[in-house]
């Protein structure tokens, strides 16, 4: 050990029987370093009391040890709201970082303003993680502007073939899917989707796309109308509203957000039909709010735990020049209430 009693990088390449290299990069949760190997470092570091010197480190790589996490406002009347399940994320991202040894900056951003070239010219951060994004079509050219760039990013969605960049996202295929499945199991024939099913907002999209493919594999039932509307509750409202009054009749409901779910359950109660006996209805997402409504809200789930960690996780890699590529996590149907 060193004069003065602190120990060093290679106190603990000692003691563990390996490199002072691999002590480093253990230390930082190099994935290039065995699950096995990692935890024998961090026991021998935890024993020597050795802590880690984020500054000098981050000093000899080149970097700030920060990665910044810019969420994007929705086109809301209140432009302080955060779509939910984004916050849901934030905790498991947190703790990766600090597990990984970064730091976390957190940002809300306009679409409408000039945020791709303001944080790559302000250094703050070595890399972005980018979640929401309102009309995809005006986000895919702020996308092409940091590949051109050079900016490491990673970002929450569908992936999208015109648009360069790693996206980690859900199936929504195979949650649209799960939907549809689940409400012709019930019985039910004359379904209606809620949500702007369109390139402007691609998640929408293939959720709608996944009902679809249900519908073709089970001969009989219809998708009867569908009715646009943005992730809020007052905008599922207005649509399933809009529905009842052009008469047309339907017994299953499939909102593209949980959100719009909860809408839609107000209104099909102010119309007096009770749910599940007359429209059985499923939301997506599992935000906190879908277990507590009346009736709880059967829901297509995504892991936003598993989520946060895989977005800070490929973000990294990149840094770390390792080999990357679009994740897709799966999406798992949560039977309550409603359907």
């Amino acid at each position: 050990m060193t004069r003065g009693g602190k120990a060093t990088s290679f106190d603990i390449a000692e003691l563990a029987g390996v490199s002072q290299p691999t002590v480093s990069r253990a230390l930082r949760g190099d994935s290039t370093v065995s699950e096995a190997t990692r935890l024998r470092v961090r026991a021998v570091a935890q024993q020597l009391h050795y802590t880690v010197d984020k500054n000098a480190s981050a000093l000899r790589r080149g970097r700030s040890n920060t990665l910044a996490l810019l969420f994007f406002e929705d086109p809301l009347p209140n432009r302080s709201l955060i779509n939910p399940f984004f916050l849901a994320m934030l905790g498991s991202m947190l703790r990766t970082c600090a597990e990984r040894g970064y730091d976390l900056l957190t940002s809300f951003q306009r679409m409408d303003s000039d945020w791709q070239a303001e944080w790559e010219d302000s250094r703050k951060a070595d890399g972005l993680i980018l979640l929401g994004h309102g009309d995809f079509e005006q986000y895919r050219e702020r996308l092409d502007g940091l590949v051109r760039r050079g900016t490491h990013f990673v970002r929450w969605g569908s992936p999208d073939a015109a648009a360069d960049g790693i996206t980690v996202g859900c199936d929504n295929l195979a949650g649209g899917r799960a939907a549809g499945e689940r409400l012709l199991a019930l019985g039910r024939r004359r379904l209606v989707f809620l949500g702007e099913a369109s390139d402007s907002y691609p998640e929408f999209r293939d959720r709608d796309a996944g009902l679809r493919q249900a519908i073709a594999a089970a001969p009989g039932g219809a998708i009867v109308a569908r009715a646009d509307a943005i992730s809020t509750e007052e905008a599922g409202e207005t649509a399933a509203q809009r529905l009842l009054a052009s008469g047309v009749a339907f017994d299953g409901l499939f909102a593209a957000s949980d959100l719009i779910a909860l809408g839609a359950l107000r209104a099909l109660a102010a119309a007096g039909l009770r749910v599940p006996d007359d429209v059985a209805v499923i939301g997506f997402d599992d935000i906190p709010a879908a277990s507590s409504s009346s009736p709880p809200l059967t829901t297509v789930a995504q892991d936003y735990a598993r989520a946060g960690e895989v977005l800070v996780e490929t973000l990294i890699a990149l840094l770390d020049a390792q080999p990357t590529a679009d994740v897709l996590l799966p999406p798992r149907l949560v039977l309550r209430g409603t359907a």
